[in-house]
């Protein structure tokens, strides 16, 4: 990953996904300290991160964490991780690491799971807006 400049945060997502785009819009907008960037997993980016980390997207396909720092976090532990650098309240969330994640996956791929049928699905990846393009790699 050498286009992720070192002090950010890429967020790769299901372009495709009405919840999931809704997630990164609400992310965006919360995002005061501009420490995310993102990318769809279906792009070039999310490609490649998903082939060097040897990422199972039959089992994680919709939202991951990376860092430069930490590499690749998944699941409710990276829903979690981007709630805690969204201010407060939203980074309240972090009381849910209390929880086991056998338990928190579990609720997070039902979700995961029934996205496309609860909140449907696009025919192509979300292009953002000419002033979000910098906040998105390919």
């Amino acid at each position: 990953m050498n286009n992720l400049p070192e002090h950010k945060q890429l967020i790769l997502f299901d372009g495709v996904c009405n919840l999931c785009n809704s997630s990164i819009n609400y992310i965006i907008k919360h995002d005061k300290k501009n420490v995310f960037m993102f990318a769809p997993l279906q792009g070039k980016t999310g490609k490649e991160v998903i082939i060097n980390h040897k990422i199972d997207t039959s089992k994680t396909d919709s939202i991951l964490l990376f860092t430069i720092e930490k590499g690749v976090v998944m699941k409710s532990s990276a829903a979690i991780a981007i709630a805690s650098k969204l201010g407060f309240p939203r980074n309240l969330l972090t009381l849910f690491y209390i929880i086991p994640p056998f338990i928190r996956n579990w609720v997070y791929d039902y979700i995961a799971k029934n996205r496309y049928k609860w909140y449907g699905k696009k025919d192509k990846c979300m292009v953002p807006t000419q002033e979000l393009k910098s906040k998105f790699l390919e």
